[in-house]
């Protein structure tokens, strides 16, 4: 199977978050890694490889720095990459990304196109399905187990209270992967040494720009809660103290 994983580098959950002058995103000066849930769409993409063979090919989009999440990718298995490389796409949204990436592999034929549920910075769960829209593709998400069958793919999808949901599809289809799906591998060495010589084809944000329009989300301030912190002692006899405290719960914090 020919599978391509739709991949976002992302600033690191840990990392102090430093907004860019206008307030709008995020500076560059942070810490960046690779979104957790398009983490485990890989490893699903290179068990489906390990299992039925094929190739797994890694596509991002982003700045020059968003190149690490793709060599990661490769150095754990992939077999090439795709990188639009512009800092004009961190302000994309998720229709504009999906119809980037519909654009960089309209010459191309996948079988499967994975890509995370959601990503950790936006947390849009939008991509996917857009994308699969776009290519004409069925589409399936919160995907927990992938089985290949003879009319196609059979697979398990999350659903609330602790149900799931079996759902037969046929191919090519897109699918949205549910962190935990499986447990991640990490890089070996020799995994890092050859992704430096595996193809990693850079596409400019030229080449796709006939297919982008204006974005139909955008983002207009972004802040740091401010902490604050604030004691008042209430005095009176324990009845007193009852009483007004029951009326700052109903009138002014309005928990009762």
């Amino acid at each position: 199977m020919k599978i391509l994983v739709c991949i976002k580098q992302v600033p690191q959950k840990d990392a102090p978050l430093k907004l860019n002058e206008t307030g709008t995103w995020i500076r560059e000066d942070v810490s960046y890694e690779i979104n957790e849930p398009d983490a485990y769409a890989l490893e699903e993409a290179l068990r489906q490889k390990e299992k039925h063979g094929g190739e797994v090919v890694a596509i991002t989009s982003g700045p020059a720095r968003s190149q690490q999440v793709l060599r990661e990718a490769l150095a754990k298995g992939a077999d090439r990459a795709i990188h639009l490389e512009d800092n004009a796409f961190v302000g994309f949204d998720a229709y504009n990304t999906a119809r980037a990436f519909a654009a960089a592999i309209k010459d191309e034929q996948f079988d499967l196109i994975f890509t995370g549920l959601q990503s950790d910075d936006y947390g849009y769960a939008q991509t996917g399905v857009i994308l699969a829209e776009l290519l004409g593709h069925p589409h399936a998400t919160i995907i927990m187990q992938i089985e290949k069958s003879d009319s196609g793919i059979r697979v398990k999808r999350e659903l609330e209270a602790g149900y799931f949901q079996f759902v037969d599809m046929p191919l090519p289809a897109v699918l949205t992967i549910q962190s935990g799906i499986s447990k991640l591998r990490y890089a070996t060495l020799i995994g890092i040494k050859q992704a430096k010589n595996k193809p990693l084809r850079k596409v400019a944000l030229a080449e796709v720009q006939s297919a982008l329009s204006d974005n139909l989300q955008k983002i207009e301030r972004l802040y740091v809660p401010q902490k604050t912190k604030k004691t008042e002692i209430i005095d009176g006899s324990p009845n007193e103290i009852a009483k007004k405290l029951v009326e700052r719960l109903r009138n002014e914090v309005r928990v009762l």
